[in-house]
């Protein structure tokens, strides 16, 4: 996919940078284009805000792998005050979390108990939550945790990522239980025989499988979202949605906070769904290498800040 995509991959595991990296100045500057703060105050401020133009958002509060069982007990603790916090500010948000932050690299039995309570409370005030995939080894321990999950909570979805050559599969396996999906590109460095390598072999799969999700859409009513900020696969899709007739107000796009903020306000003016997602915490920097990974371009606006210092 490119050296400067596998550097930042590779940075984004390192040790070293990861002790290092977050302390500059500089880099905290240019990850304010990517999150409003490390606090879920700064992201119900933000979502406020975009609330106000008509815009809903998705929370996800970054860190994943935890070692103990205590981290994960404290962090299904922090998305049940979430709940009350979302229903008390009277803000329009989702919920997205990885589960290897609950536990699933020590318990799958007890991270699902977790989840449960989870998906539970964002129930109580009719809410959502969002399994996010990580790297193609926990693919089929998460598709299994969703379907189990799914069975009790209907108020659940779970990520599906193109670059993986599985996926079409994932999904027809899928299908029997009408399930929520959104998919993306995927952000985690894979050999080849796993994951497409080629930007435009991603970018295809993306579309073949976009293309299954509006039909399953349109004839059996699922819910289907599009996480991507690539604008040429967003018009293709608005393409295949108007030729196979799915309402502009079924279709839904992802993307995150500050990135294409005009054509975020585009999706909104022409009718279609649209959230936007705020990550925050203190743990963001793996998040971050990620986000840069996906379009190294924005290297550059790291760059900027560093010359401005």
């Amino acid at each position: 996919m490119g050296i400067s995509r596998n550097i930042l991959l590779w940075g984004s595991k390192n040790t070293w940078l990861l002790n290092h990296v977050p302390n500059y100045s500089f880099v905290r500057r240019a990850l304010k284009r990517f999150m409003p703060g490390e606090n879920l105050s700064d992201a119900v401020e933000a979502t406020k805000m975009l609330n106000q133009k008509g815009i809903p958002t998705v929370f996800t509060r970054l860190g994943e792998n935890i070692t103990q069982m205590s981290e994960a007990e404290e962090v299904k603790c922090h998305y049940l005050d979430m709940f009350e916090k979302i229903k008390d500010e009277k803000i329009q948000t989702e919920v997205s979390l990885k589960l290897t932050q609950i536990g699933l690299d020590l318990s799958f039995d007890k991270s699902l108990e977790f989840f449960n309570e989870i998906a539970a409370a964002a129930n109580s005030i009719n809410n959502f939550v969002w399994i996010d995939m990580e790297g193609s080894s926990y693919t089929n321990v998460t598709l299994d945790f969703y379907r189990r999950t799914k069975k009790i909570n209907a108020n659940t979805g779970v990520c599906l990522q193109s670059y993986l050559r599985r996926t079409e599969n994932d999904l027809g396996n899928l299908l029997n239980i009408k399930p929520n999906v959104r998919l993306v590109k995927g952000a985690y460095s894979e050999p080849s025989e796993i994951a497409f390598t080629n930007k435009q072999d991603v970018d295809k799969n993306y579309l073949k499988i976009a293309k299954i999700l509006l039909t399953q859409i349109k004839e059996n009513d699922i819910t289907a979202v599009f996480g991507t900020h690539d604008l040429k696969i967003i018009g293709e899709i608005e393409r295949l949605a108007a030729e196979i007739n799915v309402p502009h107000d079924k279709l839904e796009f992802h993307m995150l906070y500050g990135i294409k903020p005009n054509e975020q306000i585009r999706l909104v003016n022409e009718g279609y769904k649209l959230k936007v997602l705020i990550s925050y915490g203190k743990a963001w920097y793996p998040w971050y290498m990620r986000r840069l990974a996906e379009r190294p371009a924005n290297v550059g606006f790291v760059l900027k800040n560093l010359i401005m210092q």
